[in-house]
């Protein structure tokens, strides 16, 4: 099970400062960890690592070894091991085992335990027989997490897994709403340049480093552990963390969160910056940055994005939406449902809990509710929240309610205070639950990994579990509807149908549907609007508004169309490109029904070719078309590229305006430096559309 690397070390006991050569080629090779671009070598722990001295006599009694990490090693910490030569490897401590002997040199394997603390180690050799009692530094090395090894808690026995959740450093995100999803690359690059030092840094700048080094390095074995840590750190909120996030829809002072193609730039400008929050972020953002940390750290993680999102503000596995007599979308209450939200998933063991919680763990590193007194969330077990556990280690509730809370629709009055619910409804939260297949470029949907069936039986009574594991069921809540309100039934029904194109630059085209679902007559008078949003729903600005008077004959069925023009909604629309339009429909002696459809605007399409074959180190063009598809100019063009192992650091390239219709065609060149298949990620921005993002896959040959 232990995998001999070779180290070529050339050391000469009289000597003060011992030459060490690392081999890194060979040694990276079998720990799965050669995409680093380090000088430093890095290996994972639970393997065995071989280091050749030379000018030794009989060094299984002449020498120990000294592995130690963080500010203050101990042995009881287990941050600091001293170990002898031994006759076999110790899966439980540090070892060093004698492999072979020649005229003055030896080999010798020395092995790391499973459950190792990961970081930066220094590693030392004193000879016994030399009589100087200080220790000679060999160097350092940093140990990793290791999937690869079976009594690692982050072990996954599926290779291809392990191959897509730590090595792949190009992912797909999904966004949108459930009526429409759309996918996006990003540049993870978890490998390049600084990151691993970075990520090393995000761990000595914690709040838990910060009030004790010593005992939250000792923790740093348990990926539980550093997990919740890096799901605080990510964010910006309590700790001066990476990125900073901003809903408003005006992005000043910093980056539109959805103009960001990758981590690395973020954690690079975080950096640079004396380690203050980059800005700006949103979910997607948080989840990327995360993955990258994670995997580069060892820990198989991956993004999750659930559509219909709840943020269930105050615990009660309910989200409250309030609308007034308009049918304006109010900001009241701190609840939501968001058109979709990207959280991480990572691999490895409960044993907190037991087996059968472990396996994908829930983080999100994104700032919505404290635990703990700081943002942070997880790791929630998805089998707990598939379960109804939500009584179980950390965060399940909020978790939970994310997938499955009620919904809960009210017209809310001003002037007097009043509520009144218009309807509920159960099945809305927690659809279409996405992420990025094993080695390929497609969504799979995870939904039931999250929840059994909506609408059966099996899910409603885990609903009604959670309930009563969070005190709910025996609880009086003067905010909740009462039985009547619920059990009523409305006289008509109502829909939006989309009637054409959703696409920036385009009028938008919908049919209001009403139908009578009584015997009789009705008369309703409906108040329509429309605002942009951001993707948490959270309207920004109004971009039109009407009502009508409809009179209904019994069982009837009527079509109104509405049309908002691109000159409406132009100067309106965030870098979302989100709308929620609304008709609050006042039924003459009935209750009132609310109709309401978000909608995501597409934004034109944008093509990429690689004009010929892509070598090693061989310079080849590529180019970028964007057609101006509006009857205006457009103007402040910025074409932005990155590739690992295609482009060194990001290319920005300014694009002369296009007038009406017209196309442009850019070009430029790559140089790869690696075999293989890589990713070629663009975002081109101008003034009447922001963040145009598209991918290329460029397979490279020798």
């Amino acid at each position: 099970m232990y995998c001999k690397i070779f180290l070529l070390l050339s050391f000469f006991i009289a000597a003060t400062q011992p030459s060490t050569n690392w081999h890194l080629k060979e040694n990276t090779r079998d720990h799965h960890t050669s995409k680093f671009s380090s000088k430093e070598l890095i290996v994972r722990r639970g393997q065995a690592f071989v280091v050749t001295f030379n000018g030794i006599e009989q060094p299984e009694q002449n020498l120990t070894f000294i592995a130690e990490t963080g500010p203050k090693p101990s042995k009881q910490a287990k941050t600091q091991a001293t170990f002898g030569i031994s006759s076999s490897v110790s899966k439980e401590n540090w070892s060093a085992v004698l492999q072979s002997t020649s005229s003055n040199s030896a080999s010798i394997a020395i092995s790391s335990p499973a459950n190792a603390v990961i970081g930066r180690y220094k590693l030392s050799v004193q000879s016994t027989s030399s009589g100087s009692s200080s220790p000679a530094t060999l160097g350092t090395f940093v140990l990793l997490f290791n999937p690869w090894s079976s009594g690692d808690d982050v072990f996954m026995s599926n290779k291809a897994e392990c191959e897509e959740y730590v090595l792949e450093e190009f992912g797909i995100i999904f966004s949108g709403n459930t009526h429409h999803i759309n996918s996006f690359g990003w540049n993870f690059g978890q490998f390049q340049g600084d990151i691993l030092n970075i990520c090393l840094s995000m761990l000595d700048r914690s709040l838990n480093y910060r009030q004790d080094p010593a005992t939250d390095v000792s923790h740093r074995n348990d990926p539980k552990y550093l997990g919740r840590v890096l799901s605080a750190m990510v964010n910006g909120n309590d700790d001066q963390g990476v990125v900073l996030g901003n809903w408003s829809g005006n992005y000043e002072g910093g980056k539109s969160p959805s103009s960001w193609t990758g981590s690395g730039e973020i954690l690079q400008n975080w950096k640079k910056s004396g380690f203050k929050p980059v800005r700006y972020g949103q979910c997607w953002v948080f989840a990327a940055v995360l993955t990258t940390v994670l995997r580069c750290l060892g820990i198989p993680t991956r993004t999750i994005t659930n559509f219909s999102s709840a943020h269930d503000a105050d615990g009660n596995l309910r989200v409250d939406e309030f609308y007034d007599a308009s049918g304006n979308h109010l900001e009241r209450g701190a609840d939501s449902v968001w058109n979709f939200h990207v959280w991480n998933e990572s691999w490895f063991s409960r044993s907190d809990l037991g087996p059968s919680y472990s396996g994908w763990q829930i983080l999100d590193a994104t700032p919505q509710e404290e635990s703990g007194g700081i943002y942070q969330c997880g790791p929630a077990s998805r089998n707990a929240i598939k379960e109804g556990d939500v009584d179980l280690d950390y965060d399940c509730p909020f978790v939970f309610a994310e997938v499955n809370a009620d919904c809960m629709y009210w017209n809310y009055d001003p002037a007097t205070g009043k509520k009144t619910l218009i309807f509920s409804k159960s099945t809305t939260i927690g659809q279409f639950i996405s992420t990025k297949a094993v080695g390929r470029d497609d969504r799979v949907d995870v939904t039931s990994d999250y929840k059994y069936e909506e609408g059966s039986r099996k899910e409603r009574d885990i609903f009604k579990k959670a309930r009563k594991k969070l005190g709910l069921e025996d609880k009086f809540d003067p905010t909740a509807p009462t039985p009547k309100e619920i059990e009523q039934k409305p006289d008509i029904s109502g829909k939006f149908k989309v009637a054409g194109p959703l696409e920036v630059g385009k009028d938008l085209n919908l049919i209001l549907v009403l139908a009578n679902l009584q015997s009789d007559v009705k008369s309703v008078h409906v108040n329509m609007t429309a605002w942009s949003t951001v993707y948490t729903r959270r309207p920004v600005r109004e971009i039109w508004k009407d009502s009508i008077s409809v009179t209904l004959s019994p069982e009837e069925e009527k079509h109104f169309p509405v049309k908002i023009s691109y000159a409406e909604y132009q100067q309106q629309l965030t870098t979302d490109n989100t709308i929620q339009i609304t008709a609050l429909c006042h039924v003459e002696g009935g209750i009132q029904v609310l109709v309401q459809r978000d909608i995501t605007l597409d934004n034109p399409a944008i093509d990429i070719q690689v004009l010929g074959e892509a070598k090693v180190n061989k310079e080849v063009d590529v180019e970028v078309v964007f057609t101006n598809p509006i009857n205006a100019e457009v103007m402040d063009c910025v074409l932005q590229v990155e590739g690992n192992d295609l482009l060194r650091g990001i290319l920005e390239i300014d694009v002369p305006p296009l007038k009406a219709g017209e196309k442009s065609s850019t070009k430029f060149k790559l140089t790869p430096v690696e075999t293989g298949s890589k990713h070629l990620l663009v975002n081109f921005s101008c003034d009447k559309f922001s963040d145009i993002k598209a991918f290329k896959t460029v397979n490279v040959i020798d």
